[in-house]
């Protein structure tokens, strides 16, 4: 793993690059590349040579941790200069697309952060260039990778509650706008508040539990109440503060009609008036049993609050099933090096589709809430 690499060496071709270790680059040195970069540096066969981000200081002092050979200020520079079987994206949204079509067009496999672009539009450039380029392109959808959700999966996938029926998922904060006047509340930079933040995972989640149904239509609500007073910004949520305009929801909620006559009911706030800690839930109703699951203090409880209920000869057998703590962005950065390990055949299966459809479910909601009517898929 010290063998150094040309800067300006090419991607691997498909079957080299199963042969010998990964070289990576992160993009963004936020939290979320921060998550990215230890992943990395924590898998055998796999090597970080590049990383690129803006603020001078944390990107020599991330550099020297990890001991990267090349550090740039512009993503531009570190895709020129070759070298990269695979990069992680982890920038404001706005850049998402840009970003990770320069990288799959160079033959680079990519790794974003969510939500895929600012909308489907970009989402669909972005899944056609991976289709194109015939690179893997997936989305860090972590929370799906929390030890309680996937106890909760195996017990619906199981048949533990029968068949689902109606189910709630949310994300609430009180006071947890991302830096009022930062990028994240300019609707051209974010493409969207708490819905297209927070709620996507909420989203992400809720409907792989139910089995990736197909949503028909969605009828949403948004409000903005808090953050244009000024007001729902918390310390603990940190962004670049610029001067935006607080231009997007503070809370949003969307009823969606699935497949089969179940329903899903989304909320997702970044400030409204209830208990002082984060929330993130879900409830779910089928026809032998239900089960709710509770976060508080999201996301950083390791394990949260998961109950089942459901009878047993007529009398109640509810019980707390054995959660595990999960390993979030460590379990999708394994994932998306294991697919990109996995070669051509494998590739073809990580197009970014998935995400390109909450994309598009996202948009339905934002048009819905604008237009006041309930918006068919």
């Amino acid at each position: 793993m010290n063998n150094e690499q040309s800067p300006g060496q090419q991607p691997a071709a498909p079957g080299e690059a199963l042969a010998r270790e990964l070289r990576v680059g992160v993009v963004g040195i936020g939290w979320a590349g921060q998550q990215h970069l230890k992943a990395y540096h924590d898998l055998d066969g796999v090597r970080i040579v590049s990383l690129a981000g803006m603020e001078q200081e944390l990107r020599d002092s991330l550099q020297a941790e990890y001991a990267i050979p090349n550090a740039f200020a512009d993503w531009n520079d570190m895709l020129d200069g070759g070298g990269l079987d695979a990069i992680s994206v982890a920038v404001p949204t706005f850049l998402h697309a840009p970003i990770a079509i320069a990288a799959l067009e160079r033959g680079i496999h990519v790794l974003s952060e969510k939500p895929i672009a600012r909308n489907a539009v970009e989402g669909q450039a972005m899944v056609d260039a991976a289709r194109k380029a015939g690179r893997v392109l997936d989305v860090a959808f972590n929370h799906r990778r929390r030890g309680d959700i996937q106890a909760l999966k195996q017990v619906i996938d199981d048949g533990g509650l029968g068949r689902p029926y109606y189910a709630k998922a949310s994300w609430l904060r009180r006071s947890g706008i991302p830096t009022l006047g930062s990028w994240f509340t300019n609707p051209e930079l974010a493409g969207g508040g708490p819905l297209a933040d927070i709620g996507v995972h909420a989203l992400d989640y809720a409907l792989h539990l139910l089995g990736e149904p197909t949503v028909l239509a969605v009828s949403a609500a948004t409000h903005s109440e808090l953050g244009p007073q000024g007001r729902g910004g918390g310390n603990r949520y940190t962004a670049q503060a610029t001067s935006h305009a607080f231009e997007v929801e503070d809370f949003a909620s969307a009823f969606l009609r699935l497949e089969g006559g179940r329903t899903l009911l989304l909320e997702a706030a970044w400030a409204t008036y209830r208990e002082t800690d984060d929330l993130l839930d879900f409830t779910v109703y089928g026809t032998d049993g239900g089960a709710e699951l509770k976060v508080h203090g999201a996301p950083f409880p390791p394990v949260g609050e998961l109950r089942v209920f459901t009878d047993k000869d007529g009398e109640s057998a509810d019980y707390v099933p054995t959660v595990l703590p999960g390993r979030a962005h460590d379990a999708v950065v394994e994932d998306f090096v294991t697919a990109v390990r996995g070669g051509a055949q494998e590739w073809a299966t990580h197009d970014g589709s998935l995400a390109l459809y909450r994309a598009q479910i996202i948009d339905a909601c934002y048009q819905s809430a604008l237009e006041q009517r309930e918006v068919r898929l």
